[in-house]
């Protein structure tokens, strides 16, 4: 039992520590000391609250008082009012839009009220860099109980709660470690894929930021179900803060004897390194990563063998990312029924997705498999900002596809995203609303993928760059018909004889947007013309003479001084000198600028 009056928990994830939760953090604790309140209160640091979109977070307990967008200068007025009056500070409480109405607890949120957090089980609960607190919330329990189980009870019961891989393929995770145990070989190794490179994606650098341990606890499991002594974390170098946070906590996990030799006083030994990676996107695929662990250029190669028979340096090794690994203290723990109670049949469980895009409330969100997408976009995400209408829904990244309107009742599983051309992939989400052009995203899906390709197989390095130079004739108004099934068979042959997963994914975003928006392709083709008014070379700025006063405004901000004309005079536009930026269109107040 606490003897503290107060918990006071600050956000500690990259996106709040970039809007200065630290200092709010230094000036509550400063103030508490200045006041004598030591005894009182302890003020925590934890990990990723998911609500980023109302970072920085304050969170006191144990009235689960929720703040939300506090700043440095907030402190004073929270100890003052809070810890020392007990009244809630009004003003830094979440306004819910729609019935504009202040919450003061997470609980009563609708961003919160359908997530069911199970990898995310411990971020914004406890202090990350305290091996205590994971303890204390059930930490390393799960390995206690796998140890106590043969290998082979561990695998059965990872098969039996259907897990699927949460990397992106979502291959069985029990049927990997199967094979893994039954290859033979006198060294095995367990690898954790913390390479996560899709845009818009942070799912796994939260967990590892807000809860290290428990990707620990899952390796540790996993290598003793296969037999194998050495693990490595493979995570890119720009989370510096996941790698700090990482490096503590193991060596604090080796402190304590949970690392190392001897485990829990049994035969069952395991270390844990990390490598750091220089961040390319080609090393997510297993084998590229494992080239790189190695010391080798990141590139993938060919399959059979699967690296659970020959990985990492010729020895069986099992690759899985961070969320595949945060989940699977809980199952040992509490067992495969349980975990199959969540989610769906071929797909039990919950996922985490980062919500990101033209929506409400950007943020980390743990559902249910099952969970439709309308329920994440828009009773969690809170719907299309400024109420602009829903236009498509961009799942698994680079290498996903994008799902409009007519299908927001759909089921989030891996079977329905694929079943729609999509894919589940790491967990990225990006919604789009009417402005949005689906040509250009497409686009600039495929301009990421043409300049992390690594080369090695000509459909990714030679095709990726020919579909790309179809896109720019099209964003550009010089291409044809024909040009659009010439980009439909080239996309499906990419898919079929690329070597890895992401040369044979890449083309998806252009397959699946020309497959539910043909119109807008035919519209940029046929017509000449960018429906949303997106690509600059199909937009024409122009002043509507009677709407003019001739404020200036839009000369004075024209970059190329494209514009003249005399104050309070109507003015004109230089077509030939304009550049399309949009500053004037922005800039003028009275609607006089019209994009055509």
């Amino acid at each position: 039992m606490s003897s503290y009056k107060y918990h006071v928990l600050i956000c500690g994830g990259t996106g709040c520590t970039s809007s200065k939760s630290e200092l709010i953090k230094e000036n509550i604790e400063k103030l508490i000391k200045e006041k004598n309140l030591e005894n009182d209160v302890q003020v925590v640091r934890t990990g990723c609250f998911g609500f980023c979109e109302q970072g920085p977070i304050v969170k006191f307990l144990p009235d689960n008082t929720f703040y939300v967008r506090v700043t440095p200068d907030d402190a004073e007025e929270l100890v003052n009012e809070h810890i020392i009056k007990g009244r809630k500070v009004e003003r830094l409480l979440y306004i819910e839009p729609s019935k504009n109405e202040k919450i003061d607890e997470s609980k009563k949120m609708p961003f919160y009220k359908k997530q069911i957090r199970v990898a995310l089980r411990n971020a914004g609960l406890i202090n990350p860099e305290d091996i205590d607190e994971y303890i204390a919330n059930d930490g390393y329990q799960a390995l206690a109980k796998a140890l106590s189980m043969t290998p082979e009870e561990v695998v059965k019961e990872i098969r039996e709660s259907g897990l699927r891989g949460r990397g992106g393929g979502g291959f069985p995770t029990g049927l990997k470690w199967g094979f893994a145990q039954k290859a033979e070989g006198d060294i095995k190794y367990v690898v954790c894929n913390a390479d996560e490179g899709d845009p818009g994606a942070f799912m796994d650098r939260s967990v590892l930021e807000g809860d290290p341990h428990s990707v620990i606890e899952g390796m540790a499991i996993a290598a003793y179900a296969i037999g194998a002594n050495q693990g490595y974390v493979y995570i890119r170098a720009e989370y510096p803060l996941a790698v700090k946070r990482l490096k503590n906590a193991i060596n604090q996990a080796k402190e304590y004897g949970l690392l190392g030799k001897n485990i829990f006083g049994t035969n069952f030994s395991f270390d844990l390194k990390i490598r750091l990676g220089a961040g390319a996107f080609v090393c997510g695929e297993e084998t590229a990563l494992l080239a790189s662990i190695e010391g080798y250029r990141g590139e993938p190669r060919t399959k059979p063998p699967f690296p659970a028979n020959k990985g990492l340096w010729g020895k069986p090794t099992i690759i899985n990312n961070v969320e595949t690994l945060a989940n699977i203290a809980p199952i040992i723990l509490k067992g495969a029924k349980w975990f199959r109670t969540l989610g769906t049949a071929n797909s039990p469980g919950t996922k985490v997705f980062a919500l990101a895009g033209k929506v409400n409330n950007v943020g980390l969100v743990e559902v249910p498999m099952g969970t439709t997408l309308r329920e994440v976009i828009f009773d969690i995400g809170g719907g299309i900002r400024n109420n602009k209408k829903f236009k498509a829904v961009q799942t698994g990244g680079p290498s996903g596809g994008c799902i409009p309107a007519e299908y927001l009742e759909t089921p989030i599983d891996f079977d329905t995203l694929t079943a729609l051309g999509s894919m589940m992939g790491s967990g990225g989400m990006i919604v789009m609303d009417e402005d949005t052009c689906m040509v250009d995203v497409a686009k600039f899906y495929l301009q990421f993928s043409v300049e992390e390709s690594c080369g090695k197989c000509t459909p990714c390095r030679i095709g990726n760059v020919r579909l790309l130079e179809i896109l720019d004739k099209i964003t550009s108004g010089r291409a044809t018909i024909e040009d659009l099934d010439r980009m439909k068979t080239l996309g499906e042959t990419i898919k079929d004889s690329a070597l890895c997963g992401l040369g044979q994914t890449s083309p998806n975003p252009i397959l699946s947007t020309m497959h539910y928006f043909r119109d807008e392709y035919e519209a940029h083709v046929l017509d000449k013309t960018c429906p949303a008014g997106v690509c600059k070379n199909l937009i024409t700025y122009k002043i509507d003479k009677e709407k003019c006063v001739g404020c200036t405004a839009c000369a004075r901000v024209c970059p190329v001084e494209a514009i003249s004309g005399s104050i309070k005079n109507p003015h004109e536009i230089d077509q030939e000198k304009c550049i399309k930026c949009g500053a004037c269109y922005a800039t003028c107040r009275f609607g006089a600028i019209e994009k055509i």
